[in-house]
């Protein structure tokens, strides 16, 4: 049962076609490995697992030719769904004590995507408090763990989508990335994340007219994030800013003569030398493939990561405070502090937030003029304890006292800069188990060829979550 449960979404639905494996086989898999895991990881908050044994049957009768209807692209899939996105008749908590269990009376443009394509939605996975953090935890759901450490987060705030994609209890995930909310938590557990360009995927209002806020796939294969993004990407009725459908189709399995940058610290963070070893061995990766490997020194200082701190504040961190004085007391420490933050962002900070985004973008598309690919870490360090309160604690890393909140992450730049595609892929493990990952980014809307260079590297350092690779210490039977 548990190897059902870590087969790829590739896998299955080649199954699933060629009649050889069940939908009912493969969601049951799954649900048993939920039981299994959860009271440890605990990565999901509302479960539908009878609703999902029905939907697993319906879908075997349309494999089996049984039904009116042909299956569709992710016909028979269990898709962990963000609890911060809603689907009708469902609640959604968005982990925090101010949510009510009321039904919410629509589906968020993402998740009609996940339903129309048939993916069965078994569970929702936890957040932090209004997804306002790079750790998983809330006082509504309590601490999500990391797979592969206990001790440890697996990131947020996607950080139960990540989790049990690395448990086994779910085969894709939806994740929404703002600051960084899909790479983090893909990066802590071993598994891929995609941040597309802004508009390739619908994101619900208001915050789809905020650049920096996207919707994107989580999986734990190149390919299978590459399979989920090709249906959740396209215009949407609902959301204005949605681009044309464009499939993502790499025409080449070679990067031979690719051009790559490379940045270890993006020019002012400090970087555990963990983290610095598994970007070496991913240099050398991609050397070994034939890319012309480069360092460049990005003229970024401090303030890059200030101004997108600015940013949030002031759109994301307001759009959480509460109304009254009772409502302020039952926020988690690190939302408490973030939505304070924002109310005293001034007009005046927001615009030299925007001078800044300016100046960093016209830097890096001097640097992307030279080169196809730039690459980095997901993280400064591995990861951070599963219990870090970003909104009471501080934070050193390599000595040097870092924000508690995104000065351990160095995502947040990407969601600036937002056009630009980036991938988040593991290459190695820390010395505490905790995975350690590289972003690959393109040149704004190039897709294509981030996930040419993603499926070379993963095709030569190999799968995770196989026989044969690194397990968490969690999935043993």
């Amino acid at each position: 049962m548990t190897q059902l449960a870590y087969l790829s979404a590739s896998e299955i639905l080649t199954a699933y076609r060629q009649r050889t494996l069940s939908p009912v086989e493969v969601v049951d898999a799954v649900i048993a490995r939920s039981r299994q895991t959860e009271p440890d990881v605990n990565a999901l908050t509302y479960t539908y697992f009878d609703q999902a044994r029905d939907a697993a049957r319906e879908a075997e009768k349309r494999y089996m030719g049984k039904s009116a209807h042909s299956p569709s692209p992710l016909d028979g899939i269990c898709v962990a769904v963000k609890d911060s996105g809603h689907i009708a008749g469902q609640p959604t908590s968005a982990g925090s004590l101010l949510s009510q269990d009321i039904a919410q009376p629509a589906t968020s443009p993402i998740n009609q995507r996940v339903l129309q394509a048939g993916g069965i939605v078994h569970a929702r996975s936890a957040t932090p408090e209004y997804s306002c953090a790079a750790v998983t935890w809330s006082k509504r759901w309590g601490i999500t763990r990391n797979p592969w450490n206990l001790n440890m987060t697996p990131g947020g705030s996607s950080g139960g989508a990540a989790a049990a994609l690395a448990a086994g209890s779910a085969t894709l995930a939806t994740g929404s990335d703002i600051a960084g909310s899909i790479r983090i938590p893909a990066a802590c557990c071993g598994v891929v994340g995609y941040k597309p360009p802004r508009g390739r995927n619908p994101v619900d209002a208001p915050f789809n007219l905020d650049p920096y806020c996207h919707t994107g796939p989580m999986a734990r294969t190149v390919a299978d994030a590459l399979l989920f993004q090709n249906v959740l990407s396209g215009p949407h009725a609902e959301d204005p800013t949605t681009l044309p459908y464009q499939r993502i189709a790499p025409d080449d399995a070679s990067i031979k003569g690719l051009r790559i940058a490379v940045s270890s610290d993006l020019g002012f963070f400090p970087v555990d030398p963990e983290v610095v070893a598994s970007l070496d061995k991913a240099i050398q990766l991609f050397t070994d493939l034939g890319a012309q490997v480069e360092e460049v020194v990005l003229p970024w200082k401090a303030g890059v990561l200030d101004a997108t701190l600015t940013h949030l504040r002031h759109i994301f961190g307001t759009s959480i405070a509460p109304d009254t004085a009772q409502d302020w007391e039952k926020l988690t420490p690190y939302a408490r502090s973030f939505a304070q933050a924002g109310l005293e962002v001034t007009p005046k900070d927001y615009f030299a937030a925007l001078t800044t985004a300016g100046a960093a973008a016209q830097s890096f598309g001097a640097v992307m003029s030279q080169y196809d690919l730039f690459i980095c870490p997901t993280t400064t360090v591995p990861a951070v304890a599963a219990d870090f309160d970003p909104g009471s604690q501080s934070l050193q890393i390599a000595g040097q006292t870092v924000d508690p909140m995104l000065g351990w992450v160095m995502t947040s730049p990407f969601n600036m800069l937002s056009t630009h595609p980036v991938l988040s892929v593991p290459v190695s493990q820390a010395e505490n188990q905790v995975p350690i990952a590289i972003q690959i980014v393109g040149r704004p809307f190039d897709e294509a060829t981030v996930f040419q260079a993603a499926l070379a590297f993963e095709a030569e350092r190999g799968h995770w979550f196989v026989d044969d690779a690194p397990q968490p210490f969690l999935p043993h039977p």
